[in-house]
């Protein structure tokens, strides 16, 4: 099995060299692939001219590499926080500036936190974004709306709990519990000045670099404009955050006052969706959620 995969990999890697060296008029003198990433094969490429690139290979539709750069530019030009710059897309291939990894220090963080609080003071007149994008491989839905609490219940909870049903199983036991929590979840959603912030979407650690210089980059983006406590949330899910990152960003930005109440809300949507992706290891989690805001 193993000499089959790399054999697979060999192939589409001459295949991809091949194409870049076509589009991008390189000669590449090192192509290797890189390890991580569940829905995209990735790559470092190395030109004859000592210039360094990233590259992506989606497995399936085209549209999850023209929505990387949608989001990819929509952080850009904010101007607030850096992103890799996008050198060729079309298909299923990205290329991207490389980024050289450096050191997280304290400064890091806190100048992560600041960043993240000025993306968040970009402001969008909807809630929702231009187009449709994806959340890993599911597709996330981001109809505009005026209302923050009918779109994170509709296009956020709703959908994903709509998914699980067709799953079967399981998926009954969720939606009857999503049933028995929604007219609380609502009331939430409603109780606060919510904004209409430009949203990374997917921050966990493993969406975010420290470039050379401790500078912060953000990557792997599903972008809408949404509360900000929506992001906030999903950074605490898996952990990987330094508290001097939280120190500092809620220094510069405090969130609204009961914020604490609604953060497992808001970690609901992107466990809902790790449910229907890779199955019942997420489901009491799920439920734990649900049922903190039943009865």
């Amino acid at each position: 099995m193993l000499r089959v995969y790399s054999g697979i990999l060999k192939k589409n890697m001459i295949s991809v060299k091949s194409e870049l060296e076509f589009n991008l008029k390189r000669e590449f003198r090192s192509f290797r692939p890189l390890h991580g990433g569940s829905i995209a094969s990735s790559f470092h490429a190395e030109t004859t001219r000592g210039e360094h690139f990233f590259v992506k290979v989606y497995d399936g539709s085209n549209s999850y590499a023209a929505s990387e750069v949608t989001g990819l530019n929509e952080i850009r030009k904010a101007a607030v926080i850096r992103t890799p710059d996008v050198i060729f897309s079309e298909g299923n291939l990205l290329v991207l500036e490389y980024i050289s990894e450096g050191r997280s220090s304290n400064e890091f963080w806190e100048r992560f936190g600041l960043e993240f609080a000025a993306l968040h003071r970009i402001n969008g007149s909807f809630f929702g974004f231009s187009e449709n994008n994806f959340i890993g491989l599911t597709s996330q839905i981001n109809t505009p709306s005026a209302s923050w609490s009918d779109f994170y219940m509709t296009r956020r909870l709703l959908y994903q709990i709509k998914l699980a049903e067709k799953k079967g199983g399981a998926g009954s036991l969720l939606s009857s519990e999503f049933v028995k929590a929604e007219k609380r979840i609502r009331d939430i959603t409603e109780s606060y000045n919510a904004t209409r912030s430009l949203l990374h979407g997917d921050l966990w650690s493993g969406n975010y670099l420290c470039g050379e210089g401790g500078v912060p980059v953000l990557i792997d983006p599903a972008v809408y404009y949404g509360d900000r406590e929506a992001d906030l949330a999903m950074t605490k899910l898996f952990g990987g955050f330094d508290q001097r990152f939280y120190s500092a960003y809620i220094e510069n930005y405090p969130p609204e006052p009961g914020w604490q109440e609604r953060e497992p809300v808001y970690k609901l949507y992107h466990v809902l969706n790790h449910y229907n992706l890779f199955g019942e290891t997420y489901l009491n989690q799920a439920l734990s959620i649900l049922r903190k805001y039943t009865g």
